[in-house]
This record gives structure tokens, C-alpha cells and sequence, in this order.
């Protein structure tokens, strides 16, 4: 698979509790990711954090654990991000994503560079 050397970054915030059809909403994002032939996700998991509840969800000790924050990270061209977004918005309840540009300079096992190389 090519990325094109301009692309996008997709991030997808939410908590760990979410779920979608049963499964953890990142796996089901991801597994979706993955059927509709995006690059790649990656799933990113959060120590601290609140969103627009102002609520603290945090791993520290003397407290439980409980629905922490999980970003989600997905990068492609802006065709196949376009394309994705609609499902996403059928998968999740709340949470926030976000988009920007982004430049790949090396993808897989070789670099993505304009000049000779």
C-alpha cells in the first residue's frame, strides 16, 4: 500500500468504557479501519485526562481506573480519511475527532522522499 507523501491525520478521542456492537469502540474502529483498507491505527491509551465533562479519569494509585481516555490515530490520504468519516460517525456516541495535514516521510520498509535517493 502507498501513502501519498501529503496526508492526513485522523484522531479519534473517547473513553475506554465506550463500546460499539458489543466491542470496545478503538477495536471496533480499528477492525473497521483495517476492512476498509486504511494505512494503519494505532491505539493510544491515556493516564490522565477529562473532556467536555470536566470529570478527571486517571490511573493513579489509591484510585480505580476507570473509563480512561484512548485516542485513536489513523493516517491516510484525505480521499480514504473523507470516506471513513461517515462510518465513524455511525460508530461512536461522544467523543472528539479531529483532522489535519500531515507528511509522511517514511512508510513500511522504504522513504518517501521527492528528490533522488
Amino acid at each position: 500500500m502507498q501513502l501519498p507523501r501529503d496526508a492526513v491525520l485522523l484522531r479519534v478521542f473517547f473513553g475506554e468504557d465506550d463500546k460499539f456492537e458489543r466491542l470496545p469502540l478503538y477495536e471496533a474502529i480499528v477492525l473497521k479501519a483495517r476492512e476498509m483498507h486504511l494505512a494503519g491505527a494505532t491505539v493510544l491509551r491515556g493516564h490522565l485526562g477529562f473532556g467536555h465533562s470536566s470529570h478527571i479519569h486517571t490511573t493513579k494509585i489509591l484510585r480505580l481506573a476507570q473509563d480512561l481516555p484512548v485516542i485513536v490515530e489513523i493516517v491516510d490520504s484525505q480521499e480514504k480519511i473523507n470516506a471513513f468519516l461517515p462510518v465513524l460517525d455511525t460508530m461512536m456516541t461522544s467523543g472528539l475527532v479531529t483532522i489535519e495535514k500531515v507528511q509522511v516521510l517514511q512508510y513500511g520498509a522504504g522513504s518517501i522522499s521527492g528528490g533522488a535517493g
